[in-house]
């Protein structure tokens, strides 16, 4: 069965200013950014990051990693074990955009129409009637997604890939901006069914979620033992939300970051290594390493660098933009080999090994 909440659009109660027009020369090429424009994707994203601190505790670089995926046009894989708010952080990213937003909490009978949609016979009009399914909304939240079936996961997968669902031989766009946050449990094993590595590799990241303080707890309970209820409502949080227009703003704006051609060489440089290439390439690595990185690591750590430099009022891209986000880029792509599995190694000690090795221009 499909568990789905639809959160309505809400008015911004105090608009930010209007969003700065993207100038395009005559020549073709994309404007550089404007001081104007930095400070508007600051503003912004400093009230995503307002609405965060009323509803989630601790866990900045969770916070980080959903605004950042979100900015670099990705979709983002949330990973911990039960009872640490995975659901809560994705409930907040996608409540704080004045969109649309549907959860589907996934179970090995979901079928691919319960996501995407299906035809109905109207036999009033003796026509087939289109149903769209959750997965057209501008956030949609995957609650364990490897709880759901082969079936389901390769629709989901066309939707992440193309922007597009196939309903009975009639493909579907979906609505712009769109963006899957997805969560999965590593403890259970059963009832679940493992991420092929090509719907793994269309996760911008994959971030790992870690138990808190106990400052951090304590403060979740002052939290919420101060509003009443263990759940928060996301209604009620209507003055912190940004339109659909300001996401847009900054993915384009992030798209005219500037990026060097010593900087492209990084990202490559990264992503290769992981596949016993690179200028630097790690003796050994094919002991661990079944299967590295592919290009799309290195688009996405461009992409991510971009994001994270327009949230820092930056118009260019330095290494710490690509450094800093290596291992939630590049977890869930290095695929270990089942000796390094026996051994303890980790996908995140791996790219330790990388980051150390390759060298920062």
């Amino acid at each position: 069965m499909v568990g789905m909440a639809l959160f309505p659009n809400a008015p911004i109660s105090a608009p930010l200013p209007p969003v700065p027009a993207v100038p395009v020369p005559s020549d073709g090429a994309v404007a550089a950014l404007t001081a104007q424009d930095t400070q508007h994707a600051r503003q912004l994203a400093d009230r995503v990051r307002a609405r965060f601190a009323k509803t989630l505790v601790g866990q900045e670089k969770l916070r980080e990693s959903l605004i950042v995926t979100m900015v670099a046009g990705g979709h983002i894989l949330i990973e911990s074990v039960p009872g640490l708010a995975k659901t809560t952080a994705a409930q907040t990213l996608a409540t704080s955009v004045s969109g649309t937003f549907k959860r589907v909490q996934c179970t090995p009978d979901l079928m691919p129409s319960d996501l995407v949609g299906t035809q109905v016979f109207d036999f009033a009009s003796q026509k087939f009637a289109t149903q769209i399914g959750p997965i057209h909304a501008n956030f949609v939240l995957l609650d364990e997604i490897n709880r759901s079936n082969a079936k389901t996961q390769s629709a989901m997968l066309e939707a992440m890939a193309e922007g597009t669902t196939t309903i009975g031989g009639e493909r579907i766009a979906l609505p712009r901006p769109f963006m899957v946050i997805a969560t999965q449990n590593p403890i259970e094993e059963e009832g679940t069914y493992n991420l092929p590595e090509a719907q793994m590799d269309r996760f911008t990241m994959k971030a790992v979620m870690s138990y808190p303080t106990a400052a951090e707890e304590a403060s979740m309970l002052r939290l919420l033992t101060g509003r009443g209820s263990d759940t928060p409502d996301f209604n009620a949080l209507d003055q912190d939300r940004i339109s659909v227009h300001d996401v847009e703003f900054l993915r384009a704006a992030a798209r005219r970051v500037h990026v060097s051609d010593a900087i492209m060489g990084y990202a490559v440089d990264l992503a290769a290594t992981t596949r016993g290439a690179g200028t630097h390439p790690i003796q050994g690595l094919a002991a661990s390493v079944r299967l590295g990185a592919s290009p799309r690591a290195s688009i996405a750590l461009t992409r991510i660098g971009q994001a994270n430099a327009l949230l820092a009022g930056r118009d260019y891209v330095v290494p710490e933009d690509i450094k800093s986000w290596a291992h939630e880029v590049l977890r869930h792509r290095v695929i270990l080999t089942f000796e390094a599995l026996a051994d303890g190694v980790s996908s995140d000690q791996v790219i330790d090994d990388v980051v150390r090795a390759v060298p920062v221009p």
